[in-house]
């Protein structure tokens, strides 16, 4: 039964006559005997660490989404012991030596659990999605330990209960059936990573990825990102030096996650104290914190208060704001308008602490006024979009190519042309036998399409078959940016399903095999988002996907071969896209990645070869054809820590067969 444990507190140091005998604990102390009958002290204070050590993890709380569930079943498993160390606690004749050796090695395995569980709460949500596969290898290096330990203690030594010994087997049985997982990777995870990772082009597109990314490890507000700054800062210190490739981009990646939150990078992640801008050429002053923007932690030069009461600096408030953001930053609740009101009271209270101490505010250029500026935006964006409707060509053209332009410049645009019915008349321009409207229309869409809000609208109105039609009948640049609107839109579920049943997926299978190298990544992506959704995957088999894709992994001078074989490993998870593979001759080809290809490639191949081979042994055996056990084996020694785990277990499955050399 879980639930909080009632420990009661360890008996006090010292005690009672008689010898005890010196005992080599994990802790390496001892404190000194217990005389007579019962535990001695030292017996008794290795026996309540572990208690308190169950307990402390208990108390943990929430853990990284890309660890939760592994870490609640460690910490659930850990709690079946407690009912066992108690009774230990309560017997009346000293442990036996070898006895208590082994509830010492139980401990170092409790105290290994601990430290894993520590990382998984309070570590890098970046570094532990970036290294999934890393982390999920210690996670069965603890099974492991507690599995030895448990399996070495002498309970009939101790005269334990038989209820206690059924609860202790119960948790060795879960302990080997944790260790025998494959578990299944959060493939769009994964995908998402990949892409943002190794993405040279810059395009809107991308920012739905790290919209989406952002929302799957929780870092899109001010204080997630802070925390994740400290997180990132103590990783970098704890590598030092060490790792510095993979180090540098969970850096990029937390700066590119500031960006999508509108948030200034005031302070350098590699620094080892986080200092503000302005403390840099006074570093013996403190500023009073409530003088800091909680955005920037500049000192205020223009303190504004929204709708919360929080203050913050006029400009960063309003770069909040204009990133489509609708809380507040520090308490992040609702707002329920986004006027701001000039704090007088604070500025003045700055005014007179900077010429007590003589300190000089920072000077910033004159801009001109933000109200101002948006109400002009406004008015001309409800002209461009009444000139979507007219009945001159050129003028359509023109207010088409605009909202393009407009869209693309950041997300307050966006919502305006929206607020402002701009999104009916574009779906209506999309049929428009016209090939550059055509193409400034299905792309403003695409920029469109960033905003969630609007991905629903623009598939209200109808605009999916008429962006599928684009895709297949359009000139090649107006086809790449229907790719890469309908990738946008199947960020939601209902619109992969959409999607899917208008007929959506022909036509990427077709921009994949004879597209140029941007239409082909385009539509390589669209592709893996919409197969995310099962029923996708047999109309993307039956599509003839798997032609192009293994086009893909031939060409290697296209750089998409990550791509493609992420797509197969979604496939190869259907029976259709199984019994399809088998019948390609590319089984040779993903023993090549394994024996030579990038430590990516070797990582993707050996996990589309262990979802064959966990099928079908013949897969298998047709691997081994190709010499693919001395590449396994070396993998396993050398690869990354994912492509080393999946060896692992494809070697273990190929043990099962007779026909191994």
């Amino acid at each position: 039964m879980e639930g909080q444990i009632l420990i009661p507190p360890p008996p006090p140091p010292g005690g009672g006559g008689g010898e005890s005998k010196e005992r080599n604990l994990s802790n390496g102390s001892s404190n000194g005997g217990g005389g007579g009958g019962g535990l001695s002290n030292e017996e008794i204070t290795v026996v309540q660490e572990m208690i308190d050590l169950i307990e402390a993890v208990g108390l943990f709380g929430d853990y990284r989404r890309s660890q939760r569930k592994d870490a609640y079943n460690l910490v659930r498993r850990m709690k079946l012991l407690v009912p066992l160390l108690e009774e230990i606690k309560e017997i009346e004749n000293p442990i036996p030596e070898d006895a208590l050796n082994c509830l010492s090695t139980l401990k170092k395995s409790l105290v290994c659990a601990k430290k894993l569980l520590k990382t998984c709460n309070e570590g890098s949500k970046i570094y532990l999605a970036f290294d999934s596969e890393g982390i999920m290898v210690r996670f069965h290096g603890c099974y492991d330990k507690i599995s030895v330990a448990l399996d070495e203690i002498p309970f009939d030594e101790l005269n334990v209960s038989d209820e206690v010994k059924e609860q202790v087997e119960l948790m060795r049985t879960q302990l080997k059936r944790a260790k025998r997982r494959t578990d299944t990777q959060d493939i769009e995870l994964a995908m998402d990573m990949m892409v943002v990772f190794s993405k040279k082009d810059d395009r809107n597109a991308d920012s739905a990825i790290l919209e989406r990314l952002a929302k799957k490890l929780e870092l899109h507000t001010l204080p997630d990102l802070r925390a994740e700054t400290v997180a990132v800062r103590k990783l970098v210190k704890e590598r030092n030096g060490q790792q510095a490739e993979s180090t540098q981009q969970i850096i990029d990646l937390l700066g590119k996650f500031k960006q999508v939150a509108g948030l200034e990078e005031t302070d350098d992640v590699l620094a080892d104290v986080p200092m503000p801008k302005t403390l840099e050429k006074c570093q013996s002053l403190a500023i009073p914190n409530e003088f800091l923007c909680p955005i920037t932690l500049e000192i205020m030069t223009d303190p504004v208060i929204v709708a919360s009461g929080q203050t913050y600096e006029r400009e960063s408030i309003n770069k909040w704001f204009e990133s489509n953001h609708r809380t507040c930053p520090a308490t992040r609740q609702n707002l329920l308008h986004l006027s701001v009101a000039p704090n007088f009271a604070l500025r003045n209270l700055i005014l007179q602490w900077c010429e007590k101490n003589n300190f000089q505010l920072p000077k910033k250029e004159a801009s001109v006024d933000a109200d101002e500026t948006t109400s002009e935006q406004q008015e001309e964006i409800v002209s461009l979009v009444q000139n979507l409707s007219s009945t001159q060509l050129d003028e359509q053209r023109r207010a088409a190519k605009k909202i393009r332009m407009l869209s693309k410049e950041n997300p307050e645009n966006r919502v305006m042309i929206a607020n402002a019915g701009g999104i009916p008349p574009l779906v209506q321009l999309l049929s428009y036998p016209d090939s550059k409207i055509q193409e400034h229309t299905v792309t403003a869409l695409l920029n469109l399409s960033l905003d969630d809000s609007n991905k629903r609208t623009i598939a209200i109105e109808g605009a999916i078959p008429a962006i599928i039609e684009v895709l297949q009948n359009g000139k090649i640049g107006a086809r790449e940016n229907s790719a890469a609107c309908l990738f946008s839109l199947s960020m939601l579920d209902e619109n992969k399903v959409a999607i899917g049943s208008m007929n959506g997926i022909p036509p990427l299978v077709d921009l994949l095999q004879h597209g140029t190298i941007r239409g082909k990544k385009d539509a390589a992506t669209a592709l893996f988002n919409l197969s995310l959704n099962q029923v996708n995957k047999a109309r993307a088999i039956k599509a003839g996907v798997l032609k192009p894709l293994l086009q893909l992994l031939v060409d290697k001078n296209l750089g998409m071969v990550d791509e493609a074989l992420s797509i197969l490993l979604l496939l190869v998870s259907h029976p259709e896209g199984r019994s399809a593979i088998g019948q390609l001759s590319f089984i040779e080809t993903l023993v090549d990645f394994i024996r030579e290809g990038t430590p990516k490639n070797k990582e993707c191949a050996v996990s589309v070869l262990l979802e064959l081979g966990l099928n079908n042994s013949s897969f298998v055996l047709a691997a081994l054809q190709y010499g693919v056990y001395e590449h396994l084996t070396e993998l396993a020694r050398s690869g990354t820590n994912r492509a080393q785990r999946k060896a692992n277990s494809l070697l273990q499955h190929m043990s099962k067969c007779e026909h191994i050399p």
